[in-house]
């Protein structure tokens, strides 16, 4: 068996130099904001697959029911020869893509990517048990500074999944298509998957579940910013809050302060007040209709190749290739 491959390109203090920053940037502005990336420590990882199997929460299921489904065409389609997964986590979702590129005999390597070291070895040495004669090359790094340093032979097949691509803005997300078109020469790949304009009511209670385990992970960021900053947040004073931004067509999580407050914040050298009712926004989640998703792709210099949806239409994965 071989062992994995590890390339680390994030600094000792490449997480606590990067939160500070986050922190004062967006604590500072007349209205608070927090990046989704800060809710993943290990408690909040756990949360999260927690959050996975509640009963309203339909995205993991109805992804990993297309990608289950679509895998042998995916596979036959792309005939990639390095599979890259961007955001990978535990891989558990990328299981079928592997097993059929197997099966289609084209692929060699495996290339996962994560911001947390840990997260990423576990995963690849689980990959690499499972999967022996596979190359596993996995990626510390921020996929919004580090992608131009992936390796791997063409073709190349990009898996970012999760509906994660909902938590950029549409300028982080042209960004974001931008550096991947870049990586890619013309031909290659990129696999997506987005979460679906549907029914309001749907939507919040997929984002406020009946037992609380997304308001405890959404108070989570809180209690990682004390950690890491040394601040004096109180996350029980804080409120779980799930909205539906229609115009936007995004989700939006929130914290709302149940009581006026100042929080210090000596890691990051600030102090900030919250007036009673204030929120702070932790989450943007974008929902897509097809049309924005082909646009979006068009314009980083992709062409949707391929649209497939779950059975009840609720999360579709979508394969464009790189012109």
């Amino acid at each position: 068996m071989t062992n994995p491959v590890l390339d680390n390109h994030l600094s000792a203090d490449h997480m606590a130099r990067a939160l500070r920053a986050d922190v004062r940037a967006g604590l500072s502005g007349p209205r608070k904001t927090l990046p989704p990336k800060w809710f993943y420590d290990a408690t909040g990882s756990e949360l999260f697959e927690r959050i996975t199997e509640l009963p309203e929460y339909y995205p993991t299921r109805a992804e990993r029911e297309v990608l289950l489904a679509r895998a042998p065409e995916i596979a036959a389609v792309t005939g990639a020869a390095t599979l890259v997964e961007l955001g990978s986590g535990s891989s558990e979702k990328t299981r079928a893509l592997l097993d059929a590129l197997l099966a289609g005999g084209t692929l060699k390597k495996f290339v996962p990517m994560d911001v947390s070291v840990s997260a990423l070895s576990a995963a690849a040495r689980s990959i690499v048990e499972q999967y022996p004669g596979l190359l596993v090359h996995g990626v510390a790094g921020d996929f919004t500074e580090h992608l131009s340093l992936l390796p791997g032979d063409e073709p190349r097949l990009v898996a970012f999944l999760g509906g994660t691509i909902g938590n950029l803005l549409p300028g982080e997300r042209g960004k974001f298509f931008g550096a991947v078109r870049e990586l890619l020469g013309p031909g290659e790949w990129l696999l997506l998957g987005t979460d679906l304009v549907k029914d309001r009511q749907v939507l919040v209670e997929a984002y406020d579940d009946a037992q609380g385990v997304t308001a405890e992970f959404n108070r989570n960021v809180l209690r990682v910013v004390n950690r890491e900053l040394d601040a004096d947040f109180e996350p029980e004073a804080f409120e779980h809050v799930a909205v539906w931004d229609a115009e936007q067509e995004w989700i939006e999580m929130r914290l709302r302060a149940t009581r006026a407050m100042t929080v210090g914040l000596p890691g990051a050298g600030v102090e900030v007040r919250f007036a009673a009712g204030e929120e702070l926004r932790t989450e943007v989640s974008a929902k897509f209709r097809r049309e924005r998703v082909e646009q979006e792709l068009a314009e980083a210099g992709f062409e949707l190749a391929h649209w497939w949806t779950d059975t009840e239409g609720r999360f579709a994965v979508s394969l464009a290739t790189a012109r």
